[in-house]
């Protein structure tokens, strides 16, 4: 959060356009990094495939890893991009 009050702050200096986006799907975004597997749900169960469940592929908003999945996917975009952490910010232990 302290990062993200300095670059406010810098914009409303500099007078520097701010854009928000909001993603609602930010979550869908997230590699897994190890496999994940589910029971079917009941009522959707395959007929004759009761006993099978699913892997996921991707992340999902209840599943515990995605937040560390998607911060893990949009941290090494930002890598990517030049960015760098600043040091005085916190560390995310998810």
């Amino acid at each position: 959060m302290e990062t993200i009050h300095l670059v406010v702050t810098l914009a409303a200096q500099r007078g520097w356009s701010i854009h928000q986006l909001d993603v609602k799907s930010a979550f869908l975004h997230g590699e897994l990094n190890e496999e994940v597997f589910v029971e079917q749900p009941c009522d959707y169960e395959q007929k004759g495939h009761e006993h099978k469940v699913y892997k996921f592929k991707k992340t999902l908003y209840k599943l515990k890893l995605a937040p560390r999945a998607w911060y893990s996917c949009i941290e090494a975009y930002f890598m990517k991009e030049g960015f760098e952490k600043c040091e005085y910010e916190h560390t995310l232990f998810i």
